[in-house]
């Protein structure tokens, strides 16, 4: 059995994502919402997939991508999710290995099909994804492996993990095993909807259990029903150790025991796709806390991560991360708004 130390373990949904390209039209007509995420099901999955254009099929899911960032910046990195045992499934696990993450959680054997992500890109680059759950709605606390979660320094979770009320408790026995080893917890609160579901669990999952959140602001804002992102980030300080928050071209925010710190986006040409710039400033943030960076240092990182994926289509990098890493990381403080 493997037992060489993680930087991270990732727990999430173990998901393929097929991209389009698509007009807001398109996106309108299909009934959906401009740059949400949708829960859909098998039929509908199927309908959406009919009346989509070309596409590209390429390994996503939200934990997985960060764990794929984390692998490319020269960290090491698992993934703990559900397949089946079926064409999908064997893309995933391939894709997965590939980039050098270590994943062994054994695919099902029967239910239903391997999860797929519908993603309609607009010109603007946002993307609107209607996602079929499918096996990854199996995960269960027997798939969480204690040496796995007890190797790693943090174990982190993705907020869609709340909507399959069995991978709840598999999200527990990750938690208790990475307390138990003395390890730490970082949470993704993954999306403004999955905010509004589950909003008095996340706070109370914040409070207990997590050491590092990731958020976006429209997040963030959504968690503390309050008006601004100023006013979220004077709560967030109660709530966990550290908080890193998106703002997209307008770079990020840090808090962290009264400290904060704003980091500018890094410059990108042309942003092609912003499917999976959170996940990869999660895992540019979560390799520099591994590597001794400052904040600040980590924000850069994770925001060095994000402009990479958002200059092509697909939520992993086209490049490895670690060939982008260079000087020290330009920072400010202030108190927030």
């Amino acid at each position: 059995m493997t037992s060489h130390p993680l930087d991270v373990v990732a727990v999430g949904s173990a998901i393929v994502d097929v991209l389009t390209t698509a007009a807001d039209e398109e996106v309108a007509a299909a009934g959906l919402v401009k740059g949400a995420m949708a829960l859909v099901d098998a039929r509908r999955a199927d309908a959406l997939y009919a009346a989509m254009g070309p596409a590209v099929e390429v390994s996503g899911g939200s934990a997985a991508n960060t764990a794929a960032g984390v692998a490319s910046f020269g960290g090491s990195a698992a993934f703990v999710g559900k397949v089946r045992d079926d064409q999908l499934g064997e893309v995933f696990t391939h894709d997965l290995r590939a980039v050098g993450v270590e994943f062994a959680t054994p695919p099902a054997t029967d239910g239903p099909s391997t999860a797929r992500c519908l993603v309609m890109v607009t010109p603007d680059a946002q993307r609107t994804m209607s996602t079929y759950l499918g096996a990854a709605t199996g995960l269960s606390p027997a798939d969480i492996d204690a040496g796995v979660v007890a190797r790693a320094r943090y174990t982190y979770l993705e907020g869609y993990l709340w909507d399959p009320p069995e991978a709840i408790d598999a999200l527990r026995r990750a938690v208790a095993l990475a307390h138990q080893a003395d390890r730490r917890v970082a949470l993704s609160l993954s999306d403004p909807f999955c905010v509004d579901r589950h909003r008095k669990a996340f706070l109370d999952f914040i409070a207990d259990d997590v050491d590092v959140l990731f958020a976006n602001e429209a997040e963030i804002v959504s968690l503390f029903e309050v008006p601004a992102l100023g006013d979220a980030l004077a709560l967030l300080p109660g709530h966990c150790d550290v908080a890193a928050v998106t703002r997209g071209p307008l770079g990020s925010v840090v808090v962290s025991a009264g400290q904060v710190v704003e980091m500018p986006a890094e410059p990108v040409d042309h942003v092609v796709d912003t499917t999976g710039a959170g996940d990869l400033y999660a895992a540019g943030f979560l390799y520099g806390l591994v590597s001794g960076a400052d904040l600040a240092g980590c924000a850069r990182l994770g925001g060095m991560a994000a402009a990479e994926v958002i200059s092509h289509v697909g939520a992993r990098p086209q490049v490895p991360l670690s060939t982008l890493v260079a000087g020290p990381p330009p920072s400010r403080s202030c108190a927030p708004e």
